[in-house]
């Protein structure tokens, strides 16, 4: 008997391999959703924005882990690249020569690890402004609010850019990152 997934691949003649788990995939929407909900809608510093602070503090820590332990993709040794290895991607990738990866290219793999550290600044100096150690200390307050600013302009950075790849590779990026399938 075959799966919904493989009736498609033999419908489409594309054959599809699942690329984002599902521990990785709510990672991602999980992220974009607390990131959306603490810098547009609620209040700083109030009981909500702090437990969202918490849940993306979980959802960190669950994919830090599932970084080691988790699946191919999802592993950080399949998309953490050198340094030399990232320029020869960028370079490739700015005269529109850069070749297709499965799992994320070497630039998207360290824009991950960028915005991961930044959220879990974020997080620590949200949470330090709650200490009454750090009560209204403004240099915090403004720190936590430059690192938060930073994650925004960072996602629309890496939204741009999966939007150009799709474009430029002719497959849809963001909605494989809904479905966790990429074309083979």
């Amino acid at each position: 008997m075959t799966s919904p997934a493989e009736s498609r691949e033999a419908a489409s003649g594309v054959r599809e391999v699942l690329v984002w788990d599902p521990i990785a995939r709510l990672f991602h929407w999980g992220v974009v959703l607390c990131c959306a909900l603490d810098l547009f809608l609620l209040a700083p510093g109030k009981a909500a924005h702090r437990y969202v602070g918490y849940a993306a503090l979980l959802l960190l820590a669950v994919r830090f882990v599932w970084g080691f332990i988790g699946t191919r993709y999802a592993r950080f040794a399949d998309f953490v690249r050198a340094p030399p290895v990232v320029l020869r991607y960028a370079r490739a990738a700015a005269t529109g020569t850069a070749e297709r990866h499965i799992g994320h290219n070497p630039a998207a793999g360290w824009m991950m690890v960028l915005l991961m550290a930044l959220l879990a600044v974020v997080i620590v100096s949200g949470w330090l402004t709650t200490l009454d150690a750090f009560w209204g200390n403004e240099t915090l307050e403004e720190a936590h609010e430059f690192v938060a600013n930073s994650i925004m302009v960072l996602a629309g950075v890496h939204a741009a850019a999966a939007i150009f790849e799709s474009w430029h590779l002719k497959e849809n990026l963001i909605w494989s990152m809904v479905t966790g399938r990429k074309k083979a």
